[in-house]
């Protein structure tokens, strides 16, 4: 299947984010302030990049993160709004690439590349259910 007949270099989609307790670097154990934590900046990164490739991808199909290069530039407060954009850059069969950033109310504080795999969802599940099945019980 050639995806690049459905996901557009350019596509892009913006999601906003409130920084609550749950999401502090003093609450995972990433740091002690009570700032957005590394971890949750990054989770909100791939979740707008794969809710973005979701709006076009065929129905049994979904995307998987497979690389992360992100630099975390200014501390987000607690009680913030993170707003983060995704912007798809490249297609390469069923390897995507996205550039990814964050902004707080004040300042860009995080930004770089996101690459994400499009799967047979089907298929996966196979793969991942005979990799269960191996577990010791």
């Amino acid at each position: 299947m050639n995806f690049g007949d459905c996901i557009e270099i350019g596509a892009s989609l913006e999601e906003e984010y409130l920084v609550e307790e749950r999401h502090l670097a003093a609450h995972v154990g990433s740091g002690s302030a009570r700032v957005l934590a590394t971890p949750w900046m990054i989770g909100f990164m791939e979740r707008t990049a794969h809710r973005l490739l979701a709006r076009c991808l065929p129905h049994g199909y979904s995307s998987v993160g497979t690389l992360v290069n992100v630099r975390h530039l200014a501390p987000t407060p607690f009680g913030s709004t993170l707003r983060v954009r995704a912007e798809v850059t490249a297609v390469d069969g069923a390897r995507i690439s996205l550039k990814i950033e964050a902004r707080d109310a004040s300042e860009l504080a995080g930004e770089g590349t996101h690459e994400r795999f499009i799967i047979d969802e089907a298929r996966f599940l196979k793969r991942v259910n005979a990799k269960q099945e191996k577990l010791p019980k």
